[in-house]
């Protein structure tokens, strides 16, 4: 049998099925300058070198993540596969460069960074495309940055809330097993408020 209409259009949406949502998103999340994982975030870049080039992964609006670390003198670029978000991010933050691409597919990669975060992203995506990602994020980051990422400590799947999006996290044994094996350490775990879990892993 061949596919529905919408699963073709499932196919073809890079942005994970947040394009649909977008204006949702925004309205809900998109404009919280102190929402779930913002103290979380500020905390961890406070340990970062000043003036570091960061890329935001899935960056949406640029809120919260990207205004925190522009407040934090940062250099902020974004990544993010919906136009209408990147719209809304362009608009917030008129001077960062950003994309409008699927991050399995960014040219940002082809740059080096010295800090890469992944903020409610990664388990959107395949296994396969989930270490890809970490791979590409260890080569493009220079000897000694950072990548973050959140995912849920154990392994699971599930159906992400707003946009009904099968989702699943690898788990932390899987995760510190692609981490060493794309030259990166495991440093540190921790959670937000949220109970949002991160995973922090520095280039060797």
């Amino acid at each position: 049998m061949g596919k529905t209409f919408k699963e073709l259009q499932d196919a073809m949406d890079k942005s994970n099925s947040y394009e649909g949502i977008a204006t949702r998103f925004i309205e809900a999340r998109g404009r919280t300058l102190n929402g779930i994982g913002t103290s979380s975030v500020r905390n961890w870049a406070q340990a970062l070198p000043p003036g570091s080039s960061v890329l935001d992964l899935g960056c949406g609006t640029g809120i919260p993540v990207s205004k925190v670390l522009t407040d934090e003198g940062f250099t902020v670029y974004g990544i993010d596969a919906s136009p209408t978000l990147i719209k809304a991010y362009r608009q917030n933050f008129p001077k960062a460069c950003a994309a409008c691409e699927p991050v399995e597919d960014s040219l940002f990669f082809n740059r080096k960074f010295d800090t890469i975060i992944s903020w409610g992203l990664i388990f959107l995506l395949s296994r396969e495309a989930q270490a890809e990602l970490i791979q590409k994020a260890s080569d493009a980051l220079q000897t000694g940055g950072k990548l973050l990422f959140t995912a849920p400590y154990q392994e699971t799947e599930w159906e992400d809330v707003m946009t009904g999006q099968y989702s699943r996290s690898l788990g932390e044994v899987k995760y510190k097993e692609l981490l060493a094996a794309s030259g990166l350490s495991l440093i540190e775990e921790f959670e937000d408020e949220g109970e949002n879990h991160y995973f922090n892993a520095i280039k060797i």
